[in-house]
């Protein structure tokens, strides 16, 4: 690699010494903490999982990085904050990288290059993506040790500006730019569905086909599970209800407000405004009436909610199946939905699925997948280890700054590889027991064998 800073860096002096610094200090790394995600990949099996999904058509006797050492260096590099290929110029020489990549350190053989890196991006195909989608459900699905009672399937789509020309880019009117329009799919905070599409859609396409297969697996492995669908108002699919009501799936999902909803919920809306303009103080009543659009195959239940603020009326409406009280459901099941976004801004911004810049589209989506793989190795790392400590419930950047970015020195002999941790470092303690936790899931692990 090209060592552009061959000198010496000055500083201010510290009283009358001299202060300086360099990047000759050796095998150092500054992310000494990737030693608790391999532990998680190692207890879930996730990298092994994806790299069978994908055909090598490389010889294997002229290939000098094997397709798994390729995936775990892209995947632990997003993990760790590296969004762009660029990056792994560097990091191919990182010691740390190379125990990540399971590959082992070596000083002369750093990993691969961007260009290697960008090779693997544009050879996979759509076959290969499918596969490394029933990947994640079928993690999801080992990561319950019982049966579950209840699972709330979140399904959100949101917008992915592009800035170049790529394959099935269009403006977006609502979001007034070039944009993709992914899907995605959580349970809780677990990730089952990371699902790229052109931004020219309805933005509920292809949701019905989804929960579908997500409903007729789960179904398979726990027969006498209750499943709920959740979304906004861009899912009030009079087609996906349908399938709802006849295969027992409970549904809540938002309905946009017009004149015959307004209408509908006067009463409620009334007498809300009457005991605001009585108290001046902000006023909640819920109702619920029977609708159907002129589109729909039949009339449903519509849930009220009748507020009424200083600035005026905020109505809100949601379509259900479930039974229960309407002030109760809106509370307490569908304004959890709310969750899901923050998931997807962990997605975005902190593990960088919005970086779809490669040209052909298949390679666009095997990125958002890579991103979804890095969010659910820190995810495990959250549920499984985190639970009960300051970090439970922070969010990937935060556990990445705090538990990954550590410094480190590498020391590697013939019989074993050392990773000495900075000694100023403050969570001591919280790594210790996060990564005893880690070994145990690891060792009772159907998938570390």
């Amino acid at each position: 690699m090209t060592d552009c800073t061959t000198g010496p860096l000055v500083f201010s002096s510290l009283k009358r010494k001299n202060i300086q610094a360099d990047f000759r200090g050796g095998q150092l790394t500054s992310d000494g903490g990737g030693l608790l995600l391999r532990e998680v990949d190692r207890s879930l099996g996730l990298i092994d999982a994806i790299n069978a999904c994908i055909r090598d058509p490389r010889n294997p006797f002229c290939t000098v990085h094997a397709q798994r050492t390729l995936l775990a260096q892209r995947i632990f590099g997003i993990a760790l904050g590296y969004e762009d290929l660029n990056d792994h110029q560097s990091l191919r020489e990182d010691p740390l990288f190379q125990v990540l990549s399971e590959r082992g350190v070596r000083a002369d053989l750093p990993l691969a290059s961007p260009p290697t890196l960008c090779r693997l991006e544009n050879r996979v195909d759509r076959q290969a993506l499918g596969k490394i989608a029933e990947v994640f459900v079928e993690t999801f699905i080992r990561s319950h040790s019982t049966a579950p009672e209840e699972l709330i399937l979140d399904f959100d789509p949101t917008n992915d500006p592009v800035h170049g020309n790529q394959q099935q880019r269009f403006f977006h009117g609502y979001y007034d730019q070039y944009c993709f329009l992914p899907l995605y799919v959580f349970c809780g905070s677990q990730l089952l569905v990371a699902y790229l599409r052109p931004a020219n859609i309805d933005g509920a396409l292809h949701a019905r086909a989804i929960l579908k297969l997500l409903v007729k697996r789960f179904r398979r492995q726990w027969p006498n599970v209750r499943i709920i669908f959740r979304g906004d108002s861009g899912f009030a699919r009079w087609k996906l209800m349908r399938w709802c009501d006849k295969h027992d799936v409970g549904y809540i999902i938002g309905l946009a407000r017009n004149a015959v909803l307004e209408r509908l919920a006067q009463p409620w809306m009334q007498a809300s405004a009457t005991a605001f303009a009585q108290t001046h103080e902000k006023q909640r009543l819920f109702g619920e009436f029977l609708y159907g659009a002129e589109t729909w195959d039949r009339e449903r239940r519509v849930i009220v909610k009748a507020e009424h603020l200083d600035q005026g009326p905020n109505s809100r409406f949601v379509v259900t199946n479930l039974a229960g009280d309407p002030q109760g459901l809106y509370d307490a099941l569908y304004c959890q939905r709310g969750d899901a976004e923050n998931r997807i801004k962990e997605q975005q911004l902190g593990l960088f699925a919005d970086r779809t810049s490669c040209h052909d589209f298949v390679a666009n989506q095997f990125r958002v997948l890579l991103s979804a793989a890095a969010y659910i190795l820190l995810d495990s790392l959250r549920r499984q280890a985190l639970s009960g400590t300051e970090l439970a419930h922070a969010q990937v950047d935060t556990i990445r700054l705090k538990l990954l970015k550590i410094g480190a020195r590498v020391v590697c002999s013939v019989r074993r590889v050392v990773i000495h941790l900075a000694e100023g470092y403050p969570l001591k303690d919280l790594w210790g027991r996060v990564l005893k936790g880690l070994r145990a899931a690891t060792v009772f692990s159907p998938a570390s064998g």
